[in-house]
C-alpha cells in the first residue's frame, strides 16, 4: 500500500468524523429547537391564563357594582396593603353589591420542589366577602410562574417604597410577570439547563376607582 493510499484512507476518516460530528450538532440543534418551539408555546399560554386573571382584578380595585354604595366609598382606602410580591385591595369581584378583599401573593420555591425547575413557585388568589361568609381560594398550580412584581407609584408618577406605608398614596401600579417552562433543556453539548422564558408587563396600570378622587 503506497504512501498516497494511506494519506487517502486517513483524510476520508478525518473527513468521515468530521461530517459525522456537524450530522450530530445539527440533529442535537433540530432537537432543541422544536422543545424550545412546543416550551414556548405552553408558556405563551400559562402566562395568558395568569394575566386574564391578573387585569380583571387589578382593574376592579375600589369597584362597586351597586351605585349607590360606590358614591359613598372612599377610594383612598381601597388598597389595603402593597409590597413587591403581594397586594391586598377591596373590590366587588363578582359584581354583587358586596365589597370583597382580595389578595395575591408569592409563594416560596420550596413549594415547588416536585417540579425541575427550582425557580417556579406558586402565586395565590384569596377572594373573602366582608361579612367572611363567602371565601374563595385559588392557587396558579404549576404554571412555572417564577417572577410576579408590583411597583406602585403617586399621582406625580413618583415610585413609591415598598412595602407601601400608605397605600392611599398609590395611583398607578406596574405588574411584571414572567414563566418559565417546567422543564428545562439540556443537550449533549451544553453545560447548564436552558428554560424557555416569557414575560408581560402591564405598565402603569390605573383603575378608574383610584383616579377618581
Amino acid at each position: 500500500m503506497g504512501y498516497a493510499t494511506i494519506l487517502d484512507i486517513v483524510g476520508s476518516v478525518i473527513t468521515g468524523g468530521i461530517l459525522l460530528l456537524i450530522l450530530a450538532r445539527t440533529n442535537a440543534s433540530a432537537v432543541q429547537n422544536t422543545y424550545n418551539s412546543n416550551s414556548d408555546l405552553i408558556t405563551q399560554e400559562n402566562l395568558a391564563q395568569v394575566v386574564y386573571v391578573l387585569e380583571n382584578d387589578f382593574r376592579k380595585i375600589g369597584f362597586m357594582g351597586d351605585y349607590l354604595k360606590a358614591a359613598q366609598l372612599d377610594p383612598t382606602k381601597a388598597i389595603l396593603y402593597a409590597d413587591t410580591s403581594s397586594i391586598r385591595f377591596l373590590a366587588d369581584t363578582r359584581d354583587h353589591g358586596v365589597m370583597d378583599t382580595v389578595y395575591y401573593y408569592l409563594g416560596p420555591t420550596s413549594e415547588q420542589s416536585n417540579t425541575p425547575n427550582p425557580n417556579d413557585r406558586l402565586l395565590y388568589r384569596s377572594v373573602t366577602s366582608v361579612n367572611d361568609s363567602d371565601i374563595s381560594f385559588t392557587r396558579s398550580g404549576s404554571l412555572g410562574i417564577t417572577q410576579f412584581y408590583l411597583t406602585y407609584f403617586d399621582d406625580f408618577g413618583n415610585q413609591l417604597s415598598t412595602p407601601v406605608s400608605a397605600p392611599g398614596a398609590i395611583h398607578e401600579i406596574q405588574i411584571t410577570l414572567q414563566v418559565q417552562n417546567l422543564e428545562g433543556y439540556k443537550g449533549q453539548y451544553d453545560s447548564t439547563t436552558q428554560y424557555v422564558t416569557s414575560y408581560w408587563r402591564q405598565i402603569r396600570l390605573a383603575t378608574r376607582n383610584l383616579r377618581d378622587r
